[in-house]
């Protein structure tokens, strides 16, 4: 089968690589439909991380069983699903305590496993999540990431009637603006520096767009809530500034998620450390897409709104590519070359 592999920075090569049998009694191979690229996939195409040489890449996608082991009973060629990547060891404290995504020894396919920029992945049956008919291919290949964003909403204290600011609208700040309103909020403010994202931003509902170029973020977030900020804000964009500044956009007593990761060092200005303190945030980190009892809660809440229409991921697909275009694609991609929000690959 034709796969993508990752030889080391910026090695990624479109090859001839072993198709995945079964081996263990609940294997399941699903032929992928569709990938899709993360930005955890681009910073390690860039800097590298936990990888095997040679490893094929990848982690979020869909497609159709193609076989089983013999005790999957659930499960049978043809059906429509997508995959939750993880694997946890089940044995750690955190393990034990049902806290999944805190595992020791977490790992997702792509990394240590083959991953899914391929014509076939392998998975445990109980990483496979059936779709229904109104969740499509296409769709479903963002279920991951949108699982991802859930996990984070489930670790705040969001009430209705909440006012959330999402600061950086890339694919994770585009899915949390949807899941704000799941939520229950009643306005959510898009932070970008990138007019073509911000318009993405508008079309799948946030309230408020915010050029972060025009005027500093947290000045015109105090401006449109009369200085009282926001009741929940979620970082998504990933950079030592914005990590900085996120601190500055709550209300007092109010909270911050870290949904994105920056890959410098941050170095914060006291008047937006002192946000912390003065204003007595609260500060979750949030990691991963799993809970207990796997998969969690997270992936059956994305399939129920993806089926709705609630959580619309059209608007964010920018690209729909043949895989053999994937190491161009990752190049301009690291490069900032094009207008990519979300990119699907088609084996």
């Amino acid at each position: 089968m034709k796969a993508l592999n990752l030889y080391g920075k910026q090695d990624l090569r479109f090859e001839d690589t072993k198709k995945p049998a079964i081996e263990q009694n609940d294997d399941v191979i699903v032929k992928v439909k569709a990938a899709g690229i993360c930005g955890s996939d681009l910073s390690r195409y860039k800097k590298l991380g936990p990888y095997v040489e040679g490893m094929t890449f990848g982690h979020e996608f869909s497609g159709e069983v193609a076989a089983v082991g013999p005790s999957v009973q659930h499960l049978k060629a043809g059906d429509r699903v997508a995959g939750c990547p993880a694997y946890y060891c089940g044995a750690c404290e955190s393990c034990q305590k049902g806290d999944l995504s805190r595992c020791e020894h977490l790992t997702v396919i792509g990394a240590r496993h083959p991953g899914s920029y391929a014509e076939y992945v392998k998975l445990p049956a109980e990483n496979i999540i059936p779709l229904p008919d109104e969740v499509d291919f296409e769709t479903a290949a963002l279920i991951e990431p949108s699982a991802v964003v859930a996990h984070g909403f489930y670790r705040t204290n969001m009430q209705p009637g909440a006012e959330v600011a999402v600061m950086g609208c890339g694919s994770i700040g585009l899915l949390a603006i949807q899941w704000a309103k799941i939520f229950g909020a009643k306005k959510v403010y898009a932070i970008d520096i990138d007019d073509t994202k911000l318009q993405v931003a508008k079309d799948v509902g946030a309230d408020v767009l915010v050029n972060g170029r025009q005027q500093p973020a947290h000045e015109q977030i105090m401006d449109h809530t009369s200085g009282r900020g926001v009741d929940t804000a979620i970082e998504s964009a990933g950079s030592p500034v914005t990590s900085a500044e996120i601190f500055a956009l709550p209300k007092k007593g109010g909270e911050v998620v870290f949904m994105g990761i920056p890959y410098a060092d941050i170095q914060i200005e006291r008047y937006f450390f002192e946000r912390i303190v003065r204003n007595e945030l609260r500060v979750l980190g949030s990691w991963n897409a799993i809970s207990s009892p796997f998969p969690g809660k997270e992936w059956d809440a994305t399939v129920h709104y993806m089926s709705t229409g609630q959580l619309n991921v059209e608007a964010m697909i920018s690209h729909k590519l043949q895989l053999s275009e994937g190491p161009e694609t990752f190049d301009e991609m690291i490069q900032g070359k094009g207008s990519y929000v979300k990119v699907l690959l088609q084996p």
